[in-house]
């Protein structure tokens, strides 16, 4: 597969220095199309995420590029819901392809490796505002909030997010015909386990879809900063 040696060298120095684990990870959320031409290099960065253990990689295929000739397999009117909810709570009009949001927070074009490996540097050094913990039992999880510092009279969704590791496909119209491509951590389903007023710890369980890892997100409800995430395991 080509690769740009500026990409290469991005990619490098992206994750060629990495935080110590056993810090709370930090969420990066990629919205991606196979419909969209600009987009491979940003799935390639996923393939890398998805390999650290102080960073939990998504990527939320959308639907709003299927009408340009190829319809996403993967894509899921859900996702573009959510990212458009993303672009309202930051004040913005429009949503593209790649993006990228980190931690619900801070947004950035996909491929922007420099800035992604900034922008990750600083929420794993930031103070916790709040812990989660996530045990699995087969289909189900049992999971345990705990807040740290967090505002008062704000609400938070505990989301359970489950995903397929790797997934591949075989593009045969649009932008990106005749690609045979790989992605990384695409996001299959999601459930609110709950609603969590942030005052005391709370304890939430949910069924899972037993075949596929899970995580969880503890989010300011209304797609607000993403305070405290995990694995299920």
């Amino acid at each position: 597969m080509f690769r740009s040696a500026a990409l290469t060298a991005l990619i490098s120095c992206l994750f060629a220095t990495q935080p110590m684990a056993g810090e709370d990870p930090v969420v990066v959320e990629l919205f991606t199309s196979q419909g969209c031409s600009s987009c491979p290099p940003a799935d390639r960065i996923m393939h890398e995420l998805a390999k650290r253990d102080d960073v939990i990689g998504l990527a939320l295929h959308v639907d709003y590029w299927d009408y340009i000739g190829w319809k996403d397999e993967y894509a899921d009117p859900d996702h573009t819901l959510r990212q458009r909810a993303y672009a309202r709570e930051n004040g913005k009009s429009m949503i593209y392809t790649p993006q990228m949001i980190i931690n619900g927070q801070h947004d950035i074009v996909g491929a922007q490796a420099q800035e992604l490996d900034r922008l990750i540097d600083a929420h794993l050094k930031a103070a916790p505002e709040a812990a989660v913990t996530a045990i699995r039992d087969a289909d189900e999880v049992t999971v345990n909030v705990t807040p740290v510092e967090l505002p008062e009279g704000e609400t938070y969704d505990v989301r359970i997010v489950q995903y397929s590791p790797l997934r591949h496909a075989s593009i045969r119209r649009g932008e990106l015909a005749g690609r045979e491509l790989d992605y990384a951590n695409v996001v299959e389903t999601w459930q609110i386990a709950g609603r969590w007023d942030g005052k005391a710890p709370q304890t939430y369980s949910a069924q899972l879809e037993p075949e596929l890892p899970a995580v969880v997100l503890v989010q300011r409800a209304g797609h607000g900063p993403i305070v405290a995430a995990t694995w299920a395991k």
